[in-house]
């Protein structure tokens, strides 16, 4: 059975990506989520995609060098709120299952109050294209579901190789590898991102898929 998850939340154009109102409405909607996550400097775990705000609020500043208080009152400001993942995860009620990307390379003691933040959810995966961050992981608790990111650029030796290492438990490759039939000898679950053609949708709906604005 195909498992599918809206990226960032974006289940219509009209749509904020990462904001507990996209969230909401994908929950409601019945679909799981797939969300980035990066630590500001005062520690707090929040769910955005960039490493600076640059992109979304035209501040060249980056997230891991400003406190939340200070975040809120830019996003208060521009009216595009950023959640911690702690609001998302109150507002899943533990019913969704969250894909949760880890963007930057962070400590072994940011690994641990992530692991922390996360104890009671029930359906949940760690995800990165940091290797190191899902070898740490591992490390820290072999039962964690940890999928390994893969760059468009790698082969199919290389994700062949990734697929062995027995901290992968799943991996995420690029939509351009939809067609790779050698990707059955992977005895491993994978993922396919970004879709975002509803012909494309349909025509591969039966994998594993992370889409958005269909």
């Amino acid at each position: 059975m195909s498992h599918l998850l809206i990226h960032r939340g974006l289940a219509k154009k009209n749509f904020i990506e990462n904001t507990i109102p996209s969230f909401k409405y994908c929950f409601k909607k019945k679909y799981d989520i797939e969300t980035d996550i990066h630590f500001t400097k005062d520690n707090q775990i929040i769910c955005f995609h960039d490493f600076n705000l640059k992109n979304k609020f035209k501040i060249n500043k980056d997230i891991n060098k400003i406190n939340y208080k200070d975040l809120l009152k830019i996003t208060k400001k521009n009216k595009k709120s950023i959640p911690l993942l702690k609001d998302l995860i109150i507002v899943s009620k533990n019913e969704r299952y969250l894909m949760l990307e880890i963007k930057p390379l962070i400590s072994k003691r940011r690994l641990n109050m992530l692991i922390h933040e996360t104890k009671e959810l029930k359906k949940y995966s760690f995800t990165s294209f940091k290797e190191l961050n899902i070898i740490n992981l591992y490390k820290k608790k072999k039962t964690l579901n940890l999928g390994l990111l893969i760059p468009s650029t790698f082969t199919f030796s290389n994700i062949l190789q990734k697929s062995k290492k027995k901290y992968v438990k799943f991996l995420i490759l690029e939509k351009k590898f939809l067609k790779e039939r050698r990707l059955s000898k992977i005895k491993k679950k994978i993922y396919f991102y970004t879709i975002k053609e509803k012909l494309l949708f349909n025509k591969f709906k039966k994998k594993n898929l992370i889409f958005e604005n269909l």
